[in-house]
C-alpha cells in the first residue's frame, strides 16, 4: 500500500523529474522504430536497458519486487505489466503498450504509449485513440485546489461515452524519488471528490481502457494482468506536476514541452 503522506516537491526536484522525465520520453521515442511485425518483445526490453545505461540512468522496473526486465510490454489483451518474451513476437494488427521509467540521479521518470504494429483493425484504432484523449481529458481536469475525483471523472465519461471501460485495478500514483506513492489516482470517479490538489504534487494520470469489461485477471506470474474476457486493453501513462497555474507534463520530449509552453 502507498503511505499515506503526499509529498510536495520543491522546484529544484521538480527540475530533476523533468530531466527523467524527458528521458523516459526519449527512450519511448527510440523504441518506436523496432515496433513492427517479426520483432520480440525480448529485442524492446534489451535494446531499452541498453540506452538506459548509455544515457547513464538505470530501468527502475528491473527487480522491482521481482519484477524480471527493464520494461513493461502489454500486448493486445494484456492490460499492464507483461514481461517481455524472446518467444513473444509482434505481428501485424497487434496493439503494444511499452512502459519506461528510467531512474536519473535518483529521479523516476515513468511514462508509456500503445503503439500500432503495422496497420490497427478499426476497432484498436479506436480504442487506442480514446485511450490517448482519457489521458489527455485528465491531465487537463488537474488544477491547484481542484479534487482527485475530478480526474478519474473525466476519464471516465471520455471511455464510457465511448463504449469503453476503465480498468479498477490499477491507478495512478505518487513518484518521485519513490516509485510508487501517494496520492493513489483512480481512472474513474466523482467531480469533487477525493483528496484536494496541490502545487508541488507529482503523480502519473496512467489510463488503461478496455474494449469490453473493466475487470482483469492476473497470471501465475503474479504480474501480468489481462483483460477477463481477452478483449484488447489499452494505456497512455504521463508524469505530471500540479503548479500554481495548473498543470506541467514532465514526461515530454524536450521539443514538444518547448512547443506547449511557448
Amino acid at each position: 500500500m502507498a503511505p499515506e503522506t503526499i509529498v510536495l516537491l520543491s522546484s529544484r526536484e521538480i527540475a530533476k523529474m523533468r530531466q527523467a522525465g524527458r528521458l523516459a520520453a526519449k527512450l519511448l521515442d527510440h523504441l518506436k522504430p523496432m515496433v513492427k511485425p517479426g520483432v520480440s518483445t525480448q529485442e524492446l526490453n534489451d535494446e531499452a536497458e541498453k540506452w538506459t545505461k548509455a544515457h547513464g540512468a538505470i530501468s527502475a522496473p528491473l527487480g522491482y519486487h521481482d519484477f524480471p526486465k527493464s520494461i513493461c510490454t502489454s500486448v493486445n489483451e494484456v492490460v499492464c505489466h507483461g514481461i517481455p518474451n524472446p518467444k513473444q513476437i509482434l505481428r501485424e494488427g497487434d496493439i503494444i503498450n511499452i512502459d519506461v521509467t528510467p531512474i536519473l540521479e535518483g529521479y523516476h521518470g515513468d511514462t508509456s504509449k500503445t503503439f500500432f504494429v503495422g496497420t490497427p483493425s478499426p476497432t484498436a484504432k479506436k480504442l487506442v485513440e480514446v485511450t490517448y484523449e482519457c489521458m489527455m481529458r485528465g491531465i487537463a481536469a488537474v488544477k491547484p485546489g481542484g479534487r482527485i475525483g475530478d480526474i478519474g471523472a473525466a476519464i471516465q465519461e471520455y471511455a464510457e461515452g465511448n463504449g469503453f471501460s476503465v480498468v479498477r485495478d490499477f491507478v495512478g500514483h505518487g513518484v518521485n524519488r519513490i516509485f510508487h506513492t501517494a496520492p493513489q489516482i483512480p481512472h474513474y470517479g466523482t467531480r469533487g471528490k477525493g483528496k484536494r490538489l496541490r502545487p508541488g504534487m507529482v503523480f502519473t494520470i496512467e489510463p488503461m481502457i478496455n474494449e469490453g469489461t473493466w475487470e482483469v485477471e492476473i497470471l501465475a506470474d503474479k504480474w501480468t494482468a489481462l483483460t477477463k474476457d481477452r478483449k484488447l486493453s489499452a494505456q497512455f501513462e504521463h508524469t505530471v506536476a500540479v503548479t500554481t497555474e495548473g498543470v506541467e507534463i514532465l514526461t515530454l520530449p524536450e521539443e514538444e514541452a518547448q512547443i506547449k509552453s511557448a
